[in-house]
């Protein structure tokens, strides 16, 4: 039994494809079926690591971005998507999986082609509540389309309705727990004193590090920040957070980290009592099962077609306040931080209406599909 999977090259298409890989193993460990081979077909590994703690083997398959603006570079990546699709044929021709699990994005597109192609069965998951384009697409050829917002639905074509199932967002199994015991101790926060975590999503966000910045004295004054910078920007912002906080008092408050790992994210999100995110639908799942208040700031609609959608269907719940870019500056994002740290049953009811956003069971429900399809194919 062969499985392939997909998707484009960021931790929001990424991970979920290791919580499904994650589950595939379990369930073939519990059934006692032979150990699958797995492979991610993409532009990048990603996170080696990830794909070696669970036996995927990465194949480079070039792919080119469709931009939602005039750019040549629209022209030249399809040439590259092209000579992706035929990268792809000749990697699926020679694996021939029992199943390609694709999650999305650019990247996936000369994969799922070349599945199509080759008559393998394709399973797509979604994660956002309004669909990218690459699972539009797919959803033609697809077996079985997985969502996360009931939302979703909608975009798919009539003829696909049948095929759709809202499973949730594939979360790791690691991350869905949180570590407080000795978190305080690890990450070097101070005691007796709220925290703020700041993730700006795998490669960090510019604007909410700007916005961050020019906030830190008034946030250091009553919480401690966990921040991860995204490594592109660790060392900028944290010349310019030295600066900024000069002799503040509370300048050893400020933690910035250029990359949480699964360790340093279930120790922060243990001892988080408020968290600020970007709106990808897979912070938002982690955040739901941790059951924290949080501020959510999508990426701008002309950049993003989906972050926004996430953020206010994520809202509606009560579990999050949304700040739109266009709004969103120092003493906005300080007050709403501290409007929730210092009203406790705000803050419980925003982490109460969390629960049961996110299905636990999604990895499972996913992987048990996935691994029927696969075994009816190849028998």
């Amino acid at each position: 039994m062969t499985i392939a999977f997909t998707g484009a090259s960021s931790g929001g298409h990424f991970y979920p494809l290791i919580a499904i890989a994650e589950a595939i193993n379990d369930l073939v460990r519990e059934k006692r079926l032979i150990a699958p081979s797995l492979y991610y077909l993409a532009p990048s590994s990603f996170d080696e690591k990830a794909l070696f703690e669970n036996g995927i083997t990465y194949i480079h398959i070039p792919a080119g971005k469709l931009r939602r603006y005039a750019s040549i570079q629209n022209v030249t990546d399809f040439f590259v998507t092209l000579a992706g699709t035929i990268s792809a044929l000749f990697t699926l021709f020679r694996l021939y999986p029992d199943v390609v699990v694709s999650k999305g994005g650019y990247g996936s597109v000369p994969v799922v082609l070349a599945a199509r192609l080759l008559r393998i069965p394709i399973v797509i998951h979604e994660s956002d509540a309004k669909p990218g384009r690459a699972n539009l697409l797919a959803a033609k050829f697809a077996q079985k389309i997985a969502i996360s917002f009931d939302s979703a639905a909608a975009y798919f074509p009539t003829r696909a309705q049948k095929k759709i199932a809202r499973t949730g967002i594939p979360i790791r199994k690691a991350l869905m727990r949180t570590e407080a015991e000795g978190a305080r101790q690890y990450l070097g926060l101070e005691k007796g004193v709220p925290t703020v975590l700041i993730l700006g999503g795998s490669q960090g966000a510019q604007r909410i590090n700007e916005t961050v910045l020019s906030s830190l004295p008034s946030l250091v004054s009553i919480a401690n920040v966990i921040h991860q910078t995204g490594r592109a920007h660790f060392e900028d912002v944290r010349a310019i957070a030295q600066v900024v906080l000069g002799k503040d008092p509370h300048a050893d408050r400020y933690h910035p980290i250029d990359y949480l790992s699964e360790i340093s994210l279930q120790r922060a999100a243990g001892v988080a009592d408020i968290v600020v995110s970007r709106a990808g639908a897979n912070s938002i799942a982690e955040i739901g099962l941790w059951k924290k208040p949080s501020i959510l700031i999508p990426i701008p609609e002309a950049i993003s077609h989906d972050q926004r959608a996430n953020a206010y269907a994520y809202a509606k719940t009560g579990a999050a306040v949304v700040l739109g870019e266009e709004n969103l500056n120092p003493h906005i994002l300080a007050s709403e931080v501290e409007r929730i740290l210092h009203n406790p049953e705000l803050a419980a009811r925003m982490g109460a209406s969390a629960e049961g956003f996110t299905d636990p069971d999604a990895a499972r429900i996913l992987a048990t599909e996935v691994l029927s399809i696969a075994l009816s194919h190849e028998s």
